[in-house]
């Protein structure tokens, strides 16, 4: 399995924000979102290939009791239902971080999936190849949808403005059992002072509507760093 890194912090977004929690990282995406914050997963794939008993003990090395499979996009990483398997019979709390396109056999106790909405999508003119394929992958209802029906879950979507947030709505309607406690809005950038202007229309949309304001604490705390 290639894995761009393992590391120790806190948890940045959804339900378990300020969580300390070891990462590991997962290189390799199906997807080439236009603002990936971690594009050495996915446009431009690095890390170290690694077997499942390297990575459970580059996870057990840290006393922590929560791990976040993130990427990239883990569910299509080789033996990624082993490594699941594997960190929860060492009595760890799995959250998955995914973008719900593709579903896989794994253990988790917290599904964090991720759609993307049409603000994901790279300029054709500039990224043709990537845009056209970002966009016929982007959204799988019924992946989501298992998600939704097997897992504790959070839904998490990356809004910029008041169209996305109306795009989001329409794609909620699309889906049964949706709680909106269960449902995240983050605002999209990689700038603090970015996200604090966002926040602040974004945080009455949650209000209006239900849902749950998630921020992007590492951000704040760290700036846009790997590792972190």
């Amino acid at each position: 399995m290639k894995i761009a890194e393992i590391f120790h912090s806190l948890q940045g977004e959804g339900r378990l924000t300020g969580t300390p929690s070891v990462f590991v990282r997962t290189s390799g995406c199906n997807l080439r979102c236009a603002w990936c914050d971690s594009p050495y997963t996915s446009w431009h794939p690095e890390g170290e290939i690694m077997a499942v008993e390297q990575i459970v003990a580059g996870v057990r090395s840290h006393e922590c009791g929560h791990v976040v499979i993130t990427g990239g996009e883990p569910m299509i990483a080789p033996e990624i239902g082993e490594l699941t398997g594997r960190l929860k019979a060492s009595g760890l709390h799995i959250t998955i971080e995914t973008a719900g396109t593709v579903f896989a056999d794994v253990t988790c106790d917290l599904a964090s999936v991720s759609p993307k909405l049409s603000n994901s999508t790279p300029d054709a003119r500039t990224h043709a190849t990537a845009a056209r394929m970002h966009e016929s992958r982007r959204i799988n209802l019924d992946v989501v949808q298992r998600f939704v029906d097997e897992f504790d879950h959070q839904l998490k979507f990356v809004i910029a403005n008041a169209a996305d947030v109306q795009e989001c709505e329409r794609l909620l309607e699309r889906l049964r059992g949706i709680r909106p406690e269960n449902v995240h809005l983050m605002p999209e950038g990689v700038d603090a002072a970015v996200l604090t202007e966002r926040s602040a229309w974004l945080a009455k949309v949650c209000l209006d509507r239900g849902f749950r304001f998630c921020p992007r604490l590492h951000i704040m705390l760290f700036g846009n760093t790997r590792g972190t």
